[in-house]
């Protein structure tokens, strides 16, 4: 665990490794609006918060197929053994 201020300013590697992704796979996702960034020179930076918010909805996002997987399965009878 760290603890960091939630306005710090993180590289785009620093917010890949915090969400366990590759950097390509994170500047892909903010190249196509998936959060802001800000580049104070040739490099991207991103707030912690908006790292962490992202995190968050992937994970909702990731359940929420999950979920609905499972009822899919279940209307199937799958699950009847």
């Amino acid at each position: 665990m760290t603890v960091a201020p939630v306005n710090t300013a993180l590289t785009t590697q620093q917010a890949a490794d915090l969400l366990g992704i590759s950097r390509a796979m994170f500047v892909k996702v903010l190249d196509e609006g998936g959060g802001p960034f800000s580049r104070p020179g040739r490099h991207r930076r991103v707030l912690l918060t908006d790292v962490l918010l992202y995190g968050e909805e992937r994970r909702l996002r990731r359940r929420r197929g999950l979920d609905e997987l499972v009822l899919l399965t279940e209307g199937a009878g799958r699950y009847d053994s």
